[in-house]
């Protein structure tokens, strides 16, 4: 009887805590859902430092960092309409950005899941400097007609 309890207790616990979550709006959505938002023109804020948007970020991705939003937001204003795709390391602070965006009157704002390291587990494309290279390992040779 115990166990049952315990058991119906933990059910109702992450039901709850997924409705809640779900009530708040705050959606974090997969690197595949967010391939298919950018492809029907959804805009890329990239929210890390600038040298970790040197280092790689998504093709076409805009870098305000988080700790810039504020002073920043009004480069935003014209994508009011426009789904956005906030983007940082791990896919944890961008709860933040969502929920700053949403509240100054964006309509639809979302966190990728996993951030950036979740787009490069999932092998999709990251830009570094002038050259796009895909994480899943596959390149294609430069032939000297290329170069």
């Amino acid at each position: 009887m115990l166990l049952v309890s315990a058991l119906m207790i933990s059910f109702f616990v992450v039901v709850f805590t997924e409705l809640r979550r779900k009530a708040s709006g705050l959606i974090n959505i997969e690197a595949g859902d967010a391939v298919k938002l950018i492809n029907k023109d959804a805009v890329v804020l990239d929210i890390r430092s600038p040298d970790a948007f040197a280092h790689g970020h998504i093709v076409n991705a805009k870098n305000i960092p988080s700790d810039e939003l504020d002073t920043r937001i009004e480069q935003l204003s014209k994508y009011k309409g426009t789904p956005i795709v906030a983007v940082c390391d791990a896919g944890i602070t961008t709860t933040k950005t969502v929920t700053k965006l949403r509240n100054s009157g964006f309509e639809s704002v979302f966190g990728l899941k996993g951030g950036m390291s979740g787009w490069g587990q999932a092998g999709l494309p990251v830009v570094t400097g002038k050259k796009t290279r895909s994480k899943s390992g596959k390149h294609k040779k430069r032939s000297k007609s290329d170069q």
